[in-house]
């Protein structure tokens, strides 16, 4: 079941669109995260969904009552929609203290003081913040404001939570807490989810749908798993992922030998491009799909170290082919040197391509089912 539904959506900001004829569907105990570059028009969607601006065109229907029709004339203010805001600011009362602004949501409902303490002292036990009812915010850390603000949402039961980028203002540390505590939370609450973030590690690892937007338009709406491993086009292939995907142009050719992509200082056959002789692509591929090796085997191709990035677990190494440029990404320690000579290998399988002029997806892929490790 759809919980929050929004058909042809429209938003501008006078001559800006911000959000161009936007259809969603989040269902019902979804974690749906809107990501994307800012001035996308992410947080706009979020803002609209919470009734905090008005579309100019379209329509919203929440648990299927419409908050909002630009041809009926409706429009229910943000109050009446039964949703929780987590905001990026946090939003606490400064004058007040860590209980007052937990328990303002149920003073608002009208609820009465014994059960106001009631709820405040269960949701303070669960968010560890217990003993800390007489602070204020400014003598809490960051990820203390965060998670009062969290509390001051959950404490009021919606069966929708709306988060607009509620951890870029954390250190990563915490950052990588909040995380856990937030996908916690919604396992727990089972509250349907719309969460916006720029952040791509933050949308792959906590979300059951990630929504990709691009200047006001919906690019792919998948699994984490699909986003990653099979974007729908050039620009959601190359805004996912770090290192970024490499993208080599070039085109699909048929020789005796069989079928094969030839683009810049490359040369594999491609068998899955049967359909595609003649035709201008894109071959992308993932930094981990690249296999690099002192010993060169039949098929591999020679290429040259141009730095190497040690990044922890994980060790990037940029190399070059001619002019081409490439990251190939391996785990540990590795024996590579700056300019010192290697071979390339990759999996016909593992490479996606992409029409040069359209930069849609040619030939999908399932990798990311694999295992179940991204479901």
């Amino acid at each position: 079941m759809a919980l929050i539904e929004i058909d042809d959506v429209t938003k501008r900001f006078g001559r800006v669109v911000a959000v161009k004829q936007l259809s969603l569907r989040v269902e019902d105990g979804d974690f749906l995260t809107l990501l994307g570059p800012s001035g996308c028009g992410k947080t706009t969607v979020l803002r609209m969904i919470a009734g905090l601006e008005v579309p100019d065109e379209g329509e919203i229907r929440i648990k299927g009552e419409k908050v909002f029709s630009s041809r009926e004339g409706i429009f229910i203010p943000p109050g009446k929609r039964g949703v929780g805001l987590v905001f990026q600011s946090y939003a606490l009362w400064p004058h007040m203290n860590l209980f007052a602004n937990v328990a303002f949501g149920l003073q608002v409902q009208g609820l009465d003081r014994e059960h106001q303490q009631e709820r405040v002292a269960t949701i303070l036990e669960y968010m560890h913040l217990r003993g800390m009812e007489k602070r204020f915010p400014q003598e809490m850390s960051g990820g203390e404001q965060q998670r009062v603000a969290l509390a001051r949402m959950l404490v009021t039961r919606p069966s929708i939570f709306l988060m607009d980028e509620p951890l870029s203002n954390l250190d990563a540390k915490l950052r990588m807490e909040m995380r856990a505590e937030i996908k916690r939370i919604h396992r727990e609450a089972r509250a349907t989810t719309v969460y916006v973030t720029h952040d791509q590690t933050e949308a792959l690892t906590m979300s059951t749908k990630v929504a990709v937007m691009d200047r006001g338009i919906l690019q792919q709406v998948d699994t984490p798993g699909r986003i990653y491993r099979s974007p729908a086009n050039l620009f959601v292939a190359d805004f996912v992922g770090s290192p970024t995907i490499n993208f080599i142009p070039g085109k699909i050719i048929r020789e005796k030998r069989g079928v094969f992509f030839e683009g810049e200082a490359w040369r594999l056959p491609t068998p899955s491009m049967e359909d595609f002789i003649g035709k201008k692509v894109v071959a992308a591929i993932r930094p981990e799909d690249l296999r690099i090796s002192k010993k060169r085997e039949q098929e591999d191709l020679p290429a040259r170290v141009y730095s190497v990035l040690p990044a922890g677990p994980e060790v990037i190494i940029r190399v070059k082919r001619g002019n081409l440029t490439l990251d190939v990404r391996e785990m540990g320690e590795v024996p590579f040197e700056v300019e010192e000579p290697v071979y390339l290998r990759v999996s016909a399988d593992s490479i996606l391509f992409y029409d040069q002029e359209k930069g849609n997806l040619l030939v999908p892929t399932l990798q990311g089912e694999r295992g179940g490790l991204w479901a």
